[in-house]
């Protein structure tokens, strides 16, 4: 069954011609180089038998520091993140690949659509890769860049063929076929407003059992493509929603202002303002180390200028500006606030940042978007969403003591069935009589990660835990809550025994590499050890840094000589509880030095941060892709491994701290 869309048709007859440059990005660094500057003797077909680089991030695409900026000087400052990277500054834009190739799950971690707009500045327009993240795909398909995972393709260009745009977009949908022919969503809403061209038709199934996944898409269809009676969405589809939440940070709201003023001209507001918040959480403590590094007062100004315009912008038009605060820092990182303060079951939740999935705690459908998705959004509301697989993840039994939802996240990631490209752009469900022994800050920090798999999301199904947290922020509850049918499909099941997770930890380089705490010998010396970040900075993470730090101070142990330790709160209402359990005098008598709300070290652009490549940290924070948090190592753990390792002064177990600390 089929609904049409008020779109148009796309530019007929479009072919892409084998011209230009070819930069392959293999493993090894010095091939890359060569490449760059001329000097290597192989062609791209003779290096694609080389080892591809895989899992290249959005950090390494672009540095988080080179976000401050949002125009054509990203070009600039393309794969200038790229690990062992051997070139400088404007070395990708001076050779200008049209095309650009690697290996799997590219763009990983952030939805920051400047590293699109880096790659598009710097000349490409066609990357291939083995397998692409959901976000960075998105948002190549966007701002107009061709995406492919079939190499016969890439093949046939460097053979000197010339092949019809339709090669590209077979495995698309109607409408993001329609959207690349016409060059990006701003092109394809242009044509749909102009009523220039075809209708593209939305196809439906028949009546059946539901997940709570595709009962909150059918709930929240816009009316364009509005369900017809006696249907049901189809997974792999593309739908318009109507999303209930959308947020912004100072990160990237200048950057879709521009857009949004562009795109639809100076008198346009938002749609319904009060359903859209701007955050200023990222860079709100940036000063306290950008003046230690190079051009530190222009970055400074920059992200300044971040803020004024973020700021600007939302008074000039409506809706919530959770600002700095006045004690320093951010009155909350995005992520805590929403959980905290807004989202509800059953509602689509947007945000420019990755870990908008967070929200999937309290059975919210909440995903990341770039800029264009939001400026959109901002105009009329809506996203466009392909209806995902769901895998459902069966908790079952109790966690042990000292072991807690990070750890679970961790095993998680180095399991067989979720390990490498297998979860990318589904939804991870988390039930089962497990599910309901964690609370919702636990819960969150599973949804907080689930990214980290490359999935779409992950939500939990609304409960007791559910409507108890509605009901301490004076929200509502009872049987409205969207809940899956009895007999509803799934992709796959996953059971997980909780009592046999085990501490976990995260080696350094990408949060998949986790292991069993156990399993590392060596003796791992830290510089520096960060609770916090929106998946380390929650009141219950509070409770286990607490807990660990109170039997330090029984015993007259301290953070040593020679270690920085930080514990920095998600939001101020964390900050007010913390207070009032006496955490923050705790905290600060072992030696830990408590930071106000804000990203922070996690995005490197607070206190915490790296200074040097042999610097080892030990985080609460959700990613270690290489420079993420500067330029050292950085290892991932639960808050109890973190507030052990700070007073151990080595990477170490709750249960071994105080051995630890004696032998070392």
């Amino acid at each position: 069954m089929r609904q049409h869309l008020e779109t148009t048709g796309a530019r007929r007859g479009r072919t892409i011609a084998p011209h230009g440059n070819v930069l392959v990005l293999t493993e090894d660094p010095g091939t890359v180089a060569a490449q760059l500057t001329g000097a290597c003797d192989r062609t791209p077909a003779q290096l694609l038998e080389e080892p591809l680089r895989a899992n290249i991030s959005t950090d390494e695409i672009i540095p988080g520091w080179c976000c401050y900026w949002y125009d054509e000087k990203l070009g600039d400052y393309a794969y200038l993140g790229l690990r062992d990277r051997q070139f400088g500054e404007g070395a990708v834009k001076k050779f200008a690949p049209r095309i650009i190739v690697s290996g799997e799950a590219k763009g990983c971690g952030s939805s920051r659509e400047h590293a699109v707009y880096a790659e598009k500045y710097a000349g490409v327009e066609l990357v291939f890769a083995r397998s692409f993240e959901r976000i960075y795909q998105q948002n190549c398909r966007n701002v107009g860049i061709l995406t492919c995972d079939d190499f016969t393709l890439l093949d046939a260009l460097l053979a000197g063929e010339e092949l019809p745009l339709e090669a590209f977009t077979r495995r698309a949908t109607a409408v993001e076929r329609s959207i690349i022919h016409l060059g990006g969503l701003f092109g394809f809403n242009r044509a749909s407003r102009d009523g220039t061209g075809t209708r593209v038709a939305a196809a439906f199934d028949g009546a059946r059992p539901r997940n709570i996944v595709e009962k909150i898409i059918e709930s929240r269809l816009a009316p364009r493509n509005a369900l017809p009676e006696g249907a049901s969405v189809r997974v792999g589809e593309s739908y318009f929603l109507t999303a209930d939440v959308r947020f912004s940070h100072e990160y990237v709201t200048p950057m879709a202002a521009g857009m949004f003023r562009q795109q639809f001209g100076p008198e346009a507001g938002l749609d319904d303002p009060d359903s859209c918040y701007f955050f200023q959480d990222h860079l709100s403590l940036a000063s306290q180390v950008l003046g230690q590094r190079p051009k530190g007062p222009e970055l400074i100004e920059r992200v300044e200028n971040l803020g004024r315009r973020q700021e600007a912008f939302a008074a000039l038009n409506g809706g919530h500006f959770i600002g700095p605060a006045d004690t320093g820092g951010s009155r909350a990182i995005c992520h805590n606030y929403i959980v905290e303060n807004v989202a509800e079951p059953g509602q689509v939740v947007i945000g420019t940042d990755s870990h908008t999935c967070t929200a999937g705690a309290v059975g919210a459908l909440a995903f990341g978007v770039g800029a264009t998705d939001i400026a959109n959004s901002w105009y009329n509301r809506e996203i466009l969403v392909k209806v995902p697989d769901v895998i459902r993840v069966d908790l079952r039994g109790d966690l042990r003591p000292g072991v807690c939802a990070k750890d679970v996240m961790l095993a998680l990631l180095a399991h067989p069935r979720i390990e490498g490209s297998r979860t990318l752009g589904k939804v991870l469900l988390f039930d089962g009589p497990g599910a309901r022994s964690l609370n919702m800050d636990e819960r969150a920090t599973l949804c907080n990660m689930a990214v980290e798999a490359g999935a779409m999301t992950a939500l939990f199904e609304p409960d007791e835990i559910t409507d108890a947290h509605l009901a301490r922020r004076g929200g509502g509850s009872g049987p409205e809550h969207p809940r899956s049918d009895e007999g509803a499909g799934c992709a796959a099941t996953l059971a997980l025994a909780l009592d046999t997770i085990e501490p976990m930890v995260a080696l350094p380089g990408d949060p998949r590499n986790a292991v069993p705490l156990a399993s590392v010998r060596e003796h791992v010396r830290v510089d520096k050890v960060y609770g916090g970040s929106c998946t380390g900075g929650k009141a219950y993470d509070m409770d286990m840094y607490a807990g660990v730090f109170e039997r330090a101070r029984e015993r007259g142990v301290r953070v040593p000589e020679g270690v920085q330790a930080f514990i920095q709160v998600g939001s101020e209402s964390v900050m007010e509880y913390a207070r009032e359990r006496g955490y923050v005098e705790l905290f600060e008598e072992v030696g830990v030095r408590v930071l106000p709300p804000s990203c922070g070290a996690c995005i490197n652009a607070g206190p915490g941060v790296s200074v040097r490549p042999d610097e080892v940290t030990v985080s609460a924070q959700n990613r270690n892709f290489p420079g993420r948090s500067g330029p050292g190592q950085v290892y991932l753990a639960s808050p109890y491994v973190v507030a052990a390792t700070a007073v151990a002064g080595r990477l170490t177990s709750v249960e071994d701290m105080f051995t630890a600390r004696e032998s070392a």
